[in-house]
């Protein structure tokens, strides 16, 4: 989503100034061009030499670089998003009230390029009046604020005017950046396997991670949706997913009831257990007693209970993890769940599908439509189904 795009990193002088090191790097790894600015107050905190090493250009501190004669000018106007990481209470005010006072403040007011200000301080300045005055009037004008998390701060004190995590921030800058083609839909996102309990130890249970699930969610995400993820795994979520934590296939089940009427997309990603045992043991099964009986019975179709009750307009995706006759298989669960397309994957091939980081599928839709996506990282593979969730919505809508 990021790629080839070209970022200006404020960094000011504040000691969350070495987290612009990581937001540096993710922002370079997902294919930005990251310019760096520093003030002289970052220059006390973060050695220009790292932010240099890791961006795609060297740092830039001076107005008056003789090999730029206008650089606050030449950044402005090339940057398609300009990021400070972290913006103390002197840039943002200087940036409120329009004082041009070193290079990234004359950065700030030559750009029309959208802003994103990620401010870190001690909580009694975040909550002084002049700071809440200079963030509200930044908001009126369409900055974009990630706003400072609570937590430890410098000095050993406690309280908000944390910079908020490099992930945090990333995904904002993907939010600004990225289509807004799911902006107003609310996406509701299954990840994880389930896990089906035979007694108050063990389960059964799949291999899948939930990495799909996640990397879809936070697709979502960067494209304007609201996303809520039905999750069994403990995996970080994306910045600004609500998730809903199920551990059984019934559990599951619950939470999709509640969720899916007024959901506008449903990604099925969680590989739901076909079967669990009809009675759980109490407490834990000994070796010695024997090898147990298991008595096994179907879990819900929580797909095809979905697929049953879409309404118009909703758009349902299904996964097909197979190890034989893929398309075929997939096919025919396409139309068996009245699905709208379905991701189907070959697990049994390297790389591919559960645990990995990489993922390789083919996205079937019931038009007849098919689209290959060669092994690649399981973001690009999200990115590829909701572009097609896009063009079924497309295709669906009045006109």
């Amino acid at each position: 989503m990021l790629a080839g795009s070209r970022i200006v990193l404020g960094v000011s002088g504040g000691i969350a100034a070495y987290k612009a090191v990581e937001v540096c790097r993710r922002l370079v790894d997902a294919g930005a061009n990251v310019v760096p600015v520093m003030t002289a107050g970052a220059s006390h905190f973060l050695g220009a030499t790292t932010l240099s090493a890791l961006a795609s250009e060297p740092v830039q501190t001076s107005l008056w670089d003789e090999r730029a004669p206008i650089p606050h000018t030449r950044l402005g106007q090339t940057a398609d998003l300009v990021l400070v990481a972290p913006a103390t209470a002197r840039v943002i005010a200087a940036y409120a009230h329009g004082l041009s006072t070193d290079l990234l403040t004359n950065v700030l007011l030559a750009t029309r390029a959208p802003v994103v200000v990620c401010p870190a301080m001690h909580t009694e300045m975040w909550e002084h009046p002049a700071v809440v005055d200079n963030i509200a009037t930044l908001v009126r004008r369409g900055v974009h604020i990630v706003e400072p998390e609570a937590g430890r701060l410098a000095g050993g004190d406690i309280g908000t005017g944390r910079l908020a995590a490099p992930e945090r921030i990333v995904a904002a800058v993907e939010r600004v950046l990225g289509p807004a083609d799911l902006a107003g839909t609310h996406v509701v996102v299954t990840a994880g396997g389930t896990r089906e309990p035979i007694d108050a130890v063990r389960v059964i249970a799949n291999r899948s991670s939930g990495k799909q699930g996640y990397a879809i969610a936070a697709e979502a995400l960067a494209r304007g949706a609201r996303v809520t993820i039905v999750s069994t795994v403990e995996l970080a979520p994306p910045p600004g997913a609500d998730v809903v934590a199920v551990e059984t296939a019934a559990q599951m089940q619950d939470a999709l009831h509640g969720l899916a009427p007024a959901a506008d997309v449903i990604v099925m990603a969680a590989a739901v257990a076909d079967f669990r045992p009809v009675a759980q043991a109490a407490g834990k099964i000994k070796k010695d007693q024997g090898v147990p009986d298991i008595v096994l019975e179907p879990t819900p179709d929580i797909l095809a209970g979905l697929g049953a009750a879409k309404r118009p307009g909703q758009v349902l995706v299904g996964f097909a993890a197979e190890t034989d006759d893929l398309l075929a298989n997939a096919e025919a669960k396409l139309q068996r769940k009245h699905l709208d397309l379905i991701v189907a994957n070959d697990v049994a091939q390297p790389g591919v599908g559960f645990q990995h980081d990489t993922n390789a599928v083919t996205i079937l839709t019931a038009d007849g439509g098919r689209q290959q996506v060669g092994l690649s990282d399981k973001r690009a593979v999200a990115a590829a189904v909701l572009d097609t969730v896009v063009r079924v919505r497309a295709t669906a809508a009045p006109t």
